[in-house]
């Protein structure tokens, strides 16, 4: 896709450090996100204007706003909210989309290293951190004069690199993937496969490496080795390195775990037992094979504490996926960013159909006045009923019928907290590599696309720190995009690990992420002349787990103002996402058929491109 650049709007003063709320009729791409504006877009920070005669300008503008009473206003412009903005953007409601942040994507943002800076103040800054803490940023570089980091001159420039902070693949019997096409969005989306799945063996436990493994040599043997996880029946019969009767167990394994039918009989007695034990007592499949096949589920936990009701489902989902657009592969990442791309493209259709966006400017508070609640769950269609006050960060107040929004985005008054079982967390690492470990992407065949990702599972028990770690308990999985994926210059890679951190030491955490790295580009041989960690960030993510997974929750006025979940802490997207989304769209709409199925805008078949 093209790059094209925005015009100057004529009669628009500009504002230093920030943008100026304008109605525009053509729209912005960022080479490293993509499209950043659109049509009606306001992207507006306080105290921008240095003469008086241009602060009329924004007071008119406010007051615009104050005198419409809005549909909906969506608080966020996370995943949901932005696909809530999607699904409504054909609606005809007129819609007010804001963000406390001055950049799109919420929880889901991609990026730059500038940006990240930035974003590590803003999270260590926060009395009360809901989503992330603890963020620090590393460079291999230190200055001998000061003695703290400093820019590693082998980085690119800042906007090169487009960094997710909640990375996922896209299985592609996701959901999700159809709900792009059909609401028409797709064409302005890119998705690339992901490619090889890697297992991590210490070298006590691996056999004699063959065409499918990734070696070190001298001191980085002793690391370890990665081993290919076979991606289907032939790459189990072709794996030399098992003998015939594990063969024929995995074989009937793999038969039954894509079998949906075939497995509800064995769920009564094994559903709540450990997956490890179903492997070893019912399929009869070496404890050494288990590893592979519990990586597949992307499973934060140990193979004694995931449930086979759990595992089996996941493990179907990843082969059933595999073949599904193309030999190879079985998920996808959205090119420039990951799901930060999707919402923005998302926000730009909600642009397109009507709505109106305010970046910097949060909800921080809201008046609800008594109102009945629709008998079919919905809102309440009475135009006479009185609507929410919403005060938003500045002190400007609007009048909207409906909030919608997840646990970040909302003031404190008006989060919903039923349901809410537990909390989990996560250490994360991003690490920026000075070489594109190539040795990660072999096409795996002729007719596969070249891969641009790859998933490597280190297992419990084969990272620790310390005799008395415990976070060497815990697997870890590191996702890995090169440069085709538009997070990096040309020649580096990106490196996305993460840890569960439940019972564990945040600190343990991150010395079990940095020896997985260290491990990783131990085990590649010849690619760790030019492997080096060049920059990296670290933060802890956590999220409220409900107890069951369903439609947003309702918050205060009389179900008026609605909660999407946290940002899930999945390494795949989950389509539950899409469902409370499809929730939110019928309560506000009242509709219950039409959900994302659009037609093309116009003659040209370029929908969401065209000039208003």
């Amino acid at each position: 896709m093209e790059d094209i650049s925005t015009r100057r709007i004529t009669g628009v003063p500009e504002a230093r450090g920030g943008r100026l709320a304008v109605r525009v009729t053509e729209f912005q791409r960022d080479s490293r996100h993509g499209l950043e504006a659109s049509h009606i877009i306001l992207a507006l920070l306080s105290n921008l204007f240095e003469t008086t005669h241009q602060r009329p300008q924004l007071l008119d503008l406010m007051e615009s706003l104050s005198e419409t009473t809005w549909d909906v206003v969506l608080a966020g412009t996370g995943l949901p909210q932005s696909l809530l903005a999607l699904a409504l953007s054909r609606s005809g409601k007129k819609v007010l989309h804001v963000d406390k942040n001055d950049y799109y994507g919420g929880a889901e943002a991609a990026l730059s290293l500038q940006e990240a800076e930035s974003w590590v103040k803003n999270v260590n800054s926060e009395l009360n951190p809901l989503l992330f803490e603890n963020a620090s940023i590393h460079s291999s570089k230190i200055s001998p004069k000061s003695g703290h980091p400093q820019p590693d001159p082998r980085l690119g420039f800042s906007r090169a690199y487009s960094l997710s902070l909640s990375p996922q693949l896209i299985y592609t019997r996701s959901s999700l993937l159809p709900t792009l096409v059909s609401s028409k969005v797709y064409r302005q989306l890119e998705f690339l496969a992901v490619g090889s799945w890697w297992i991590y063996e210490n070298t006590t436990s691996a056999s004699d490496a063959g065409d499918d493994k990734a070696t070190g040599t001298g001191d980085d043997a002793s690391r370890g080795i990665l081993k290919r996880i076979p991606g289907g029946r032939e790459n189990v019969f072709a794996d030399k390195t098992i003998d015939l009767k594990s063969k024929r167990s995995l074989m009937k394994f793999l038969k039954l775990a894509a079998d949906e039918e075939g497995q509800s009989p064995l769920m009564e007695e094994w559903g709540s037992r450990s997956v490890s034990e179903f492997l070893t007592s019912y399929c009869k499949i070496p404890e050494r094979l288990h590893p592979p096949l519990v990586a597949l589920t992307l499973s934060p936990q140990p193979p004694d504490s995931t449930t086979t009701s759990y595992a089996l489902p996941l493990i179907r989902r990843h082969l059933t996926s595999i073949g599904v657009f193309g030999p190879g592969f079985g998920s996808v990442v959205p090119k420039w960013g990951g799901t930060a791309e999707i919402a923005q493209v998302a926000c730009r259709a909600g642009a397109v159909g009507g709505g109106v966006y305010i970046l910097n400017k949060g909800v921080e508070g809201l008046d609800v006045p008594g109102v009945e609640h629709a008998e079919d769950g919905g809102f309440s269609t009475d135009t006479t009923a009185a609507p929410l006050t919403v005060h938003l960060q500045g002190g400007e107040e609007i009048k909207a019928k409906a909030v919608v929004g997840s646990r970040q985005d909302l003031p404190p008054s008006a989060r919903a907290f039923a349901g809410l079982h537990h909390h989990t967390a996560r250490a994360v690492s991003i690490s920026i590599i000075s070489s594109p470990l190539r040795k990660l992407f072999p096409v795996l065949t002729e007719e596969a696309p070249p891969p641009a990702a790859a998933v490597v599972c280190f297992p419990s028990g084969t990272l620790r720190t310390s005799p008395d770690s415990t976070a060497g308990n815990y697997p870890v999985y590191i996702i890995v995009q090169s440069s085709e994926t538009g997070d990096c210059p040309t020649g580096q890679c990106v490196l996305y690990a993460s840890i569960q951190l439940t019972g564990v030491a945040g600190a343990d955490g991150y010395r079990v992420l940095d020896l997985a790295v260290q491990n990783l580009l131990g085990s590649l041989g010849d690619d760790t002349s030019t492997s080096e960690l060049l920059w990296s960030l670290r933060y802890t993510q956590s999220a409220a787990i409900e107890d069951e997974k369903g439609g947003p929750s309702v918050g205060v006025g009389n179900g008026r103002v609605l909660q999407f979940s946290d940002p899930t802490l999945d390494l795949a997207f989950d389509d539950s996402v899409l469902e409370q989304v499809r929730d939110a769209w019928q309560k506000i709409t009242g509709e219950t058929e039409g959900f994302m199925m659009f037609e093309d805008r116009g003659e040209s078949g370029e929908d969401d491109t065209e000039e208003m």
